[in-house]
């Protein structure tokens, strides 16, 4: 099976993550980074630092802690 991705504009794409049930509820978003068109993280900096979120990227996927809640990297 072939690996489709649609590409999402870089608003969109934001506007997606952040309007999810989840993120609207404090919880946890996950996305690919490859459904961005702009695949600069910039905006999902400034957009996570606006809110007080955190995030982090690691092999393809973008994940979001849609709350104030520090994170701790377990090891």
């Amino acid at each position: 099976m072939s690996d489709i991705c649609t590409l999402i504009a870089p608003e969109g794409w934001l506007f997606q993550m952040f309007s999810a049930k989840a993120a609207r509820e404090g919880g946890i978003v996950r996305r690919s980074a490859r459904s961005r068109k702009d695949r600069r993280p910039q905006g999902v900096r400034r957009r996570t630092a606006r809110r007080g979120y955190h995030a982090v990227e690691n092999c393809g996927q973008i994940v979001v802690f849609s709350n104030d809640v520090s994170v701790t990297v377990i090891r």
